[in-house]
Order: C-alpha cells, then structure tokens, then sequence
C-alpha cells in the first residue's frame, strides 16, 4: 500500500522553517514605503531626508546602479545605498558596518571607471 503524503498549510510550513538570518545579522525594515536592508541604512535615509527637506543637500535617489563594462563585457554592478548634490557636488554614500573584500574591489573599480569616490558611512 502506498501512503500519501501529508498535506501541510502554509501557515503550519512556516512554523516548521527556521527564518532565513541575514548574512552580516541585519534586520530588514520598511520605512515610508522604502525596503531598507539594516536600521542603520534605514536612519541614515531619515537623516538625508531631514537634509534635502532642508535644503543642504538635493536629489537624493536610493540604491542607484553603476554598471561596470569593459570593453562591451559586464564584469558586475555595484548598487549605491544613496546619491545626491551636495554643494554642487554629485555624491555616492554606501552605509558599512565593515568593508567586505568585494566591495573594496567594486569601490576601486568605481574609481577607475566612473571617476568617483565613494563615501563611506560606518555603522557604529
């Protein structure tokens, strides 16, 4: 005799699956519609926010892609958590708890492509 498999809810599946931790322990939050990947990401959009309401800073924009190609070859993409004009300068800002080898390497190759440093923010 064959036996049939049980038939779980979605509800019961989930209580049997472990959550998926984040890979450097970030918790994710929504914040004014916007997924952020950490607290820390999160509160820096709020401080940026404040500053653009107040005029120091304009268009502020999220997780703005730089492609990098090299003779018609895509070799990656590095995903800036903001950019924005502040002083009549364009600024590209990613917030850090720590510098991963990849991003150090993606952050030389934004130099050497786009002619642009990156603005390290620490979390503390």
């Amino acid at each position: 005799m064959i036996k049939k498999p049980k038939v779980i809810s979605s509800t019961e599946y989930k209580q049997l699956v472990k959550p998926e931790k984040s890979k450097y322990g970030n918790k994710k939050v929504i914040c004014d519609g916007i997924k952020f990947d950490s607290i820390g990401e999160k509160n820096r959009y709020l401080v940026l926010k404040s500053m653009e309401e107040q005029n120091f800073i304009s268009e502020l924009k999220l997780q703005v892609p730089f492609p990098i190609i090299h003779n018609g070859v895509k070799i990656c993409k590095y995903i800036a958590d903001f950019t924005y004009i502040q002083d009549n300068v364009y600024k590209v800002e990613d917030l850090k708890g720590f510098e991963t080898p990849e991003f150090k390497l993606k952050k030389k190759m934004v130099k050497a492509f786009y002619d642009i440093d990156i603005l390290l923010t620490r979390i503390k």
